[in-house]
């Protein structure tokens, strides 16, 4: 209790509230207080004079292949917003469990804490999900290139949808971020919450997003949402040298096996600015050849996160 009369000292005043107390304890300068995130409220789109809406999407798997493994629960957050990126409501919230075909391997439940016994004949329903997908204008998830496989999977409605990525496509750690982990940004901002339930992480990012970042009140969502609109390209350095494969891993470009129909091939996507660049470093680095001209793909935010 030292602390806490510590901080009785320093006011000359009783605490009312639990606000109060943790102001003055955070007034030590000793202490920094975790506040349990609260879900915003939900209210008819109807009343919401934001024209946007944008989805939050979580999905909680058996495995990391989409290909192979399943959807054992999905959440969803949808919030409008206006177009120069401001947060207006929560219009609607999607949560469903999954009975996959298989049981759980015990990692993702010692991970999510969905057992067997949870999805037991629980199935997803389809209709209500393609009813708040299908007048999105934007889709977020925390790693879009793993959730938008499997979720265009479970729906089609998910696949003409612009996608956005709340990971790569916000600058973390020049906001001053120790990592891009959905914990630590919930950290780092003051809150805490019970993570590793879908609907749960997006009520948890929306609060994220929409918090200004520290000294310049532009928020997080407006930065993805301005990433969204660029274009970006995918450069493919076909037939690239075996012995230049570690130059290109280092520069941040991966592998495609080709087992999909694209090239079997190392690639990396750029910034359209910065295509120029790659070129010269593909040519004179790793072809050293002047007039190679390696495949490029434009990708909007339509196209890009789909499964390789």
């Amino acid at each position: 209790m030292a602390p806490v009369r510590h901080a009785r000292q320093l006011s000359g005043t009783r605490p009312k509230t639990e606000d109060d107390l943790a102001q003055l304890l955070e007034d030590t300068g000793r202490f920094k207080i975790l506040r349990k995130l609260a879900p915003r409220p939900i209210i008819d789109r109807a009343n919401s004079r934001y024209p946007r809406l944008a989805v939050l999407v979580d999905v909680e798997t058996t495995g990391l292949n989409h290909s192979r493994d399943e959807v054992i629960e999905i959440g969803a957050v949808a919030f409008t917003y206006d177009d120069v990126a401001m947060i207006g409501d929560v219009v609607g919230v999607f949560s469903a469990l999954r009975q996959p075909s298989g049981s759980i391997p015990a990692e993702i439940t010692r991970l999510t804490g969905i057992t067997d016994e949870m999805v037991a004949g629980q199935t997803i329903d389809l209709v209500a999900l393609d009813a708040l997908i299908e007048p999105a204008d934007l889709i977020i998830a925390h790693n879009a290139g793993f959730d938008r496989p499997f979720c265009e999977r479970l729906l089609p409605s998910f696949i003409p949808k612009p996608w956005a990525c709340s990971v790569t496509e916000i600058r973390w750690a020049d906001h001053g971020f120790e990592g891009n982990k959905l914990g630590y940004l919930v950290g780092q901002s003051g809150l805490f919450h019970d993570g590793h339930r879908a609907t749960d992480d997006c009520h948890a990012l929306l609060e994220i997003l929409a918090r200004p970042i520290a000294g310049s009140g532009v928020t997080p969502f407006a930065e993805l949402h301005a990433a969204s609109q660029r274009l970006r390209i995918r450069v493919w350095a076909e037939n690239s040298p075996f012995d230049m494969k570690d130059h290109l891993k280092a520069r941040g470009y991966r592998w495609s096996d080709g087992s999909d129909g694209r090239p079997k091939s190392w690639w990396a996507e750029v910034a359209e600015e910065n295509l120029d660049d790659e070129l010269r470093f593909l040519r004179a680095d790793i072809y050293r050849w002047p007039d190679a001209e390696p495949l490029t793909q434009r990708l909007s935010a339509a196209d890009r996160f789909k499964a390789l």
